[in-house]
């Protein structure tokens, strides 16, 4: 795939979409285009958090282990970014990542992530939307969860 269609997926990445083009290119030059198959793990939790994946097509599951077994608790979309729990919060992945069907991702390095985060306070702003939103649908899963035991 040629740089300037990276650049346009990125385009529609919420998070990137106040990136300019040009800080856009370095991005998609200085990340590693990733395909996964159906079933394919892109990290698994207790795993040292080392990249943030952004999904560019496909759909991958978000699980995590419990003493009954794996739970999938989200499902991820294009367009959207996972793993960087990990990289912001410097702790080990906090869940599995596994490819539902063939996918294709962005692989982005953690220090060219901090990098970015640290040029694009706009980026930052989107990361703690993403991670806000996150947490609310957590908390309101686990109130549910709660008032179901009863």
């Amino acid at each position: 795939m040629l740089l300037k269609d990276e650049v346009g997926m990125l385009k529609r990445v919420p998070l990137f979409s106040g990136v300019e083009p040009a800080k856009l290119k370095l991005l998609a030059f200085t990340s590693d285009r990733v395909s996964y198959s159906a079933g394919q793990i892109l990290f698994r939790q207790g795993d040292e958090g080392d990249a943030a994946y952004v999904i560019l097509s496909g759909t991958a599951d978000i699980l995590v282990e419990s003493d009954g077994g794996e739970i999938k608790v989200a499902e991820l979309e294009p367009n959207s970014i996972v793993g960087e729990i990990a990289i912001l919060c410097d702790v080990s992945r906090t869940a599995t990542v596994r490819a539902a069907v063939p996918l294709e991702a962005l692989r982005i390095r953690k220090d060219h992530f901090l990098r970015l985060l640290t040029e694009f306070p706009e980026m930052t702003v989107e990361i703690v939307k993403v991670l806000a939103n996150r947490l609310s649908t957590t908390t309101a899963e686990l109130i549910d969860a709660r008032s179901n035991k009863h």
